[in-house]
């Protein structure tokens, strides 16, 4: 499982960019009615949801590999966690519902609205995220090389 740890770094790049990139295309289909980026739109929730799922699964992995945390970290890395499950969570349902309105032909201007203001909380939480991740990333690089 140590392969999972090593790959955390590398992958959560992925579902940060989808799910930042995710309101964008939300608000592309507000305001163009284009079906292109309606779709778009649920192509990158998609993605970026499944991407959250691994980043989260592989964090977990890497949180197991790394010995003698100091408080501090320790404490950033729970904020880091927290704001990452939340993430998941929170975007997995805004995929179950998008893809109900989409699928049940339910998507009008007054919806597609409620789902970009509901896709900008979420980029709140990938935002929280990045930041305590990168925070203790930035920690746990310096507190290594003073061994």
């Amino acid at each position: 499982m140590e392969f999972l740890a090593n790959i955390h770094p590398k992958i959560v790049h992925f579902p940060l960019a989808f799910l930042l990139l995710y309101p964008i295309m939300e608000f592309l289909a507000l305001i163009t009615k284009k079906e292109f980026y309606s779709k778009a739109a649920n192509l990158f929730l998609f993605i970026g949801t499944i991407g959250a799922l691994l980043a989260v699964f592989t964090g977990n992995q890497a949180y197991t590999y790394i010995k003698n945390w100091q408080t501090d970290n320790l404490n950033i890395f729970y904020s880091h966690q927290t704001f990452a499950t939340i993430t998941m969570w929170y975007f997995s349902g805004l995929l179950v519902l998008r893809l109900y309105l989409y699928l049940k032909k339910k998507l009008n201007q007054k919806t597609v609205f409620i789902l970009f203001l509901l896709a900008l909380v979420g980029s709140y939480f990938v935002y929280q995220t990045g930041n305590y991740g990168g925070e203790l990333a930035k920690n746990v690089i310096k507190q290594s090389q003073l061994k």
